[in-house]
Protein backbone atom coordinates (compact mmCIF):
# COMPACT_ATOMS: atom_id res chain seq x y z
CA UNK A 1 0.00 0.00 0.00
CA UNK A 2 2.57 2.55 0.85
CA UNK A 3 4.76 1.79 -1.95
CA UNK A 4 2.24 1.79 -4.31
CA UNK A 5 0.66 5.18 -3.08
CA UNK A 6 3.93 6.74 -2.80
CA UNK A 7 4.93 5.77 -6.69
CA UNK A 8 1.69 7.44 -7.41
CA UNK A 9 1.45 10.51 -5.43
CA UNK A 10 4.93 11.45 -6.63
CA UNK A 11 4.45 11.88 -9.96
CA UNK A 12 0.71 13.53 -9.31
CA UNK A 13 2.36 15.73 -7.38
CA UNK A 14 4.53 17.35 -10.24
CA UNK A 15 3.20 20.65 -12.38
CA UNK A 16 1.94 19.77 -15.94
CA UNK A 17 5.29 20.91 -17.21
CA UNK A 18 6.51 18.25 -16.02
CA UNK A 19 3.70 15.48 -16.04
CA UNK A 20 1.61 16.59 -18.64
CA UNK A 21 -0.47 14.26 -18.71
CA UNK A 22 -1.26 15.12 -14.74
CA UNK A 23 -4.81 16.04 -15.09
CA UNK A 24 -6.20 13.00 -17.17
CA UNK A 25 -4.45 10.54 -14.31
CA UNK A 26 -5.76 12.37 -11.42
CA UNK A 27 -8.95 12.30 -12.70
CA UNK A 28 -8.87 8.75 -13.46
CA UNK A 29 -7.61 7.91 -9.75
CA UNK A 30 -10.54 10.31 -8.29
CA UNK A 31 -13.36 8.71 -10.18
CA UNK A 32 -12.47 5.03 -8.40
CA UNK A 33 -13.00 7.02 -5.62
CA UNK A 34 -17.31 7.02 -6.88
CA UNK A 35 -17.29 4.58 -9.18
CA UNK A 36 -16.45 1.28 -8.97
CA UNK A 37 -17.37 -2.19 -9.98
CA UNK A 38 -19.29 -3.81 -6.61
CA UNK A 39 -18.86 -6.89 -4.37
CA UNK A 40 -19.68 -9.38 -7.19
CA UNK A 41 -17.58 -8.15 -10.09
CA UNK A 42 -14.83 -7.95 -7.87
CA UNK A 43 -15.28 -11.15 -6.77
CA UNK A 44 -15.37 -12.37 -10.13
CA UNK A 45 -12.40 -10.87 -10.83
CA UNK A 46 -10.34 -11.88 -7.76
CA UNK A 47 -11.76 -15.82 -8.66
CA UNK A 48 -11.17 -15.82 -12.41
CA UNK A 49 -7.70 -14.39 -11.89
CA UNK A 50 -7.15 -17.64 -9.45
CA UNK A 51 -6.77 -15.46 -6.09
CA UNK A 52 -8.91 -17.52 -4.15
CA UNK A 53 -8.12 -19.16 -1.02
CA UNK A 54 -4.52 -17.62 -2.16
CA UNK A 55 -2.66 -14.81 0.52
CA UNK A 56 -2.36 -12.26 -2.72
CA UNK A 57 -6.46 -12.07 -2.63
CA UNK A 58 -6.25 -10.09 0.74
CA UNK A 59 -4.02 -7.77 -1.23
CA UNK A 60 -4.55 -7.12 -4.65
CA UNK A 61 -8.30 -5.82 -4.90
CA UNK A 62 -7.42 -3.38 -1.97
CA UNK A 63 -3.56 -2.70 -3.11
CA UNK A 64 -3.97 1.14 -3.89
CA UNK A 65 -6.39 3.07 -1.66
CA UNK A 66 -6.86 6.66 -3.39
CA UNK A 67 -8.34 8.79 -0.83
CA UNK A 68 -4.72 8.30 0.98
CA UNK A 69 -2.57 8.36 -1.62
CA UNK A 70 -4.63 11.98 -2.35
CA UNK A 71 -3.02 12.75 1.40
CA UNK A 72 0.02 12.02 -0.11
CA UNK A 73 -0.26 13.56 -3.00
CA UNK A 74 -1.28 16.83 -1.66
CA UNK A 75 1.62 17.17 0.80
CA UNK A 76 4.13 16.40 -1.29
CA UNK A 77 2.51 19.23 -3.59
CA UNK A 78 2.05 22.00 -0.58
CA UNK A 79 4.13 20.93 1.98
CA UNK A 80 7.90 20.13 0.67
CA UNK A 81 9.95 23.28 -0.93
CA UNK A 82 10.21 23.37 -4.90
CA UNK A 83 13.54 24.58 -4.50
CA UNK A 84 14.49 21.59 -2.49
CA UNK A 85 14.01 19.64 -5.79
CA UNK A 86 15.09 21.60 -7.91
CA UNK A 87 18.65 21.79 -6.33
CA UNK A 88 18.72 18.18 -5.95
CA UNK A 89 17.86 17.89 -9.87
CA UNK A 90 20.94 20.78 -10.60
CA UNK A 91 23.65 19.02 -8.36
CA UNK A 92 22.83 15.58 -10.95
CA UNK A 93 20.14 13.81 -8.90
CA UNK A 94 17.69 12.39 -11.16
CA UNK A 95 13.61 11.99 -10.25
CA UNK A 96 14.49 8.36 -8.43
CA UNK A 97 17.28 9.44 -5.75
CA UNK A 98 15.01 12.49 -5.38
CA UNK A 99 12.30 11.28 -4.40
CA UNK A 100 14.68 8.60 -2.03
CA UNK A 101 16.67 11.10 -0.79
CA UNK A 102 14.58 14.28 -0.49
CA UNK A 103 11.37 13.79 -0.47
CA UNK A 104 10.32 10.90 1.70
CA UNK A 105 12.43 11.98 4.20
CA UNK A 106 11.21 15.01 4.16
CA UNK A 107 7.34 13.35 4.02
CA UNK A 108 7.61 11.53 7.28
CA UNK A 109 4.71 12.80 8.93
CA UNK A 110 2.18 12.26 6.53
CA UNK A 111 3.68 8.53 5.38
CA UNK A 112 3.22 7.78 9.16
CA UNK A 113 -0.15 9.17 8.94
CA UNK A 114 -1.16 6.78 6.12
CA UNK A 115 0.97 4.12 7.09
CA UNK A 116 -1.34 3.63 10.73
CA UNK A 117 -4.33 4.19 8.28
CA UNK A 118 -3.07 1.23 6.30
CA UNK A 119 -1.68 -0.97 9.24
CA UNK A 120 -5.71 -0.71 10.66
CA UNK A 121 -7.32 -1.34 7.53
CA UNK A 122 -5.88 -4.07 7.09
CA UNK A 123 -5.65 -5.76 10.84
CA UNK A 124 -9.53 -4.52 10.96
CA UNK A 125 -10.58 -6.66 7.86
CA UNK A 126 -12.78 -9.77 8.25
CA UNK A 127 -14.91 -9.51 5.37
CA UNK A 128 -11.91 -10.15 2.54
CA UNK A 129 -10.93 -12.95 4.73
CA UNK A 130 -14.50 -14.93 5.12
CA UNK A 131 -15.07 -13.94 1.14
CA UNK A 132 -11.70 -14.92 -0.68
CA UNK A 133 -10.70 -17.30 1.73
CA UNK A 134 -12.77 -21.26 1.47
CA UNK A 135 -10.50 -23.29 4.42
CA UNK A 136 -10.57 -21.82 7.45
CA UNK A 137 -7.09 -22.24 7.93
CA UNK A 138 -6.31 -19.37 5.45
CA UNK A 139 -8.04 -17.15 7.90
CA UNK A 140 -6.61 -13.66 8.87
CA UNK A 141 -6.50 -13.07 12.44
CA UNK A 142 -10.38 -10.73 12.25
CA UNK A 143 -12.14 -13.41 9.87
CA UNK A 144 -10.61 -16.24 12.67
CA UNK A 145 -11.77 -14.02 15.59
CA UNK A 146 -15.06 -13.17 14.33
CA UNK A 147 -15.52 -16.83 13.16
CA UNK A 148 -15.47 -17.70 17.05
CA UNK A 149 -17.25 -15.02 18.40
CA UNK A 150 -20.04 -16.14 15.83
CA UNK A 151 -20.15 -19.94 16.91
CA UNK A 152 -21.02 -21.34 20.24
CA UNK A 153 -18.23 -22.91 21.96
CA UNK A 154 -18.91 -27.21 21.22
CA UNK A 155 -17.18 -27.58 24.81
CA UNK A 156 -20.16 -25.89 26.17
CA UNK A 157 -22.30 -28.66 25.08
CA UNK A 158 -20.33 -31.13 26.86
CA UNK A 159 -21.76 -30.00 30.25
CA UNK A 160 -23.98 -32.43 31.30
CA UNK A 161 -25.48 -30.45 34.81
CA UNK A 162 -27.72 -27.82 33.64
CA UNK A 163 -27.43 -25.70 36.12
CA UNK A 164 -23.45 -25.81 35.07
CA UNK A 165 -24.50 -25.29 31.85
CA UNK A 166 -26.39 -22.05 32.75
CA UNK A 167 -23.12 -20.35 34.72
CA UNK A 168 -20.48 -21.21 32.48
CA UNK A 169 -19.93 -18.92 29.60
CA UNK A 170 -17.85 -18.48 26.64
CA UNK A 171 -17.58 -14.78 26.71
CA UNK A 172 -14.71 -14.74 28.68
CA UNK A 173 -12.09 -16.55 26.32
CA UNK A 174 -13.61 -14.81 23.46
CA UNK A 175 -13.43 -11.32 24.82
CA UNK A 176 -9.71 -12.21 26.08
CA UNK A 177 -8.80 -13.11 22.35
CA UNK A 178 -10.44 -9.59 21.30
CA UNK A 179 -8.61 -7.98 23.82
CA UNK A 180 -5.12 -9.60 22.56
CA UNK A 181 -5.70 -9.10 18.79
CA UNK A 182 -5.94 -4.85 19.45
CA UNK A 183 -2.44 -5.34 21.58
CA UNK A 184 -0.27 -4.83 18.56
CA UNK A 185 -2.16 -2.03 17.59
CA UNK A 186 -2.27 -0.18 20.54
CA UNK A 187 1.46 -0.81 20.71
CA UNK A 188 2.06 0.94 16.95
CA UNK A 189 -0.14 3.94 17.74
CA UNK A 190 1.95 6.01 20.32
CA UNK A 191 5.11 5.98 17.97
CA UNK A 192 2.52 7.24 14.95
CA UNK A 193 0.62 10.19 17.07
CA UNK A 194 3.09 12.45 16.82
CA UNK A 195 3.00 12.35 12.90
CA UNK A 196 -1.04 12.34 12.91
CA UNK A 197 -2.47 15.46 13.52
CA UNK A 198 0.19 17.23 11.39
CA UNK A 199 0.60 14.88 8.32
CA UNK A 200 -3.26 13.99 8.12
CA UNK A 201 -3.82 18.26 8.41
CA UNK A 202 -1.21 19.21 6.03
CA UNK A 203 -1.94 16.34 3.30
CA UNK A 204 -5.70 17.40 3.29
CA UNK A 205 -4.56 20.96 2.17
CA UNK A 206 -5.31 21.65 -1.69
CA UNK A 207 -3.63 24.13 -3.59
Amino acid sequence: NMLLAVLTAYPLSKTKTEFRARSFFAWFFIVTMYINGGLIPTFMVVRYTGLIDSFWALIVPGALNIFNMLIVMNYMRNCIPREVEESAIVDGAGYWRTLIRIVLPLSTPVLATVGLFFTINHWNAWFDGILYMNKTENYPLQSYLRSIVMEIDSSMMEVVDDSLFEALSDKTSKCAQIVMSIIPIMLVYPFAQRYFISGITLGSVKE
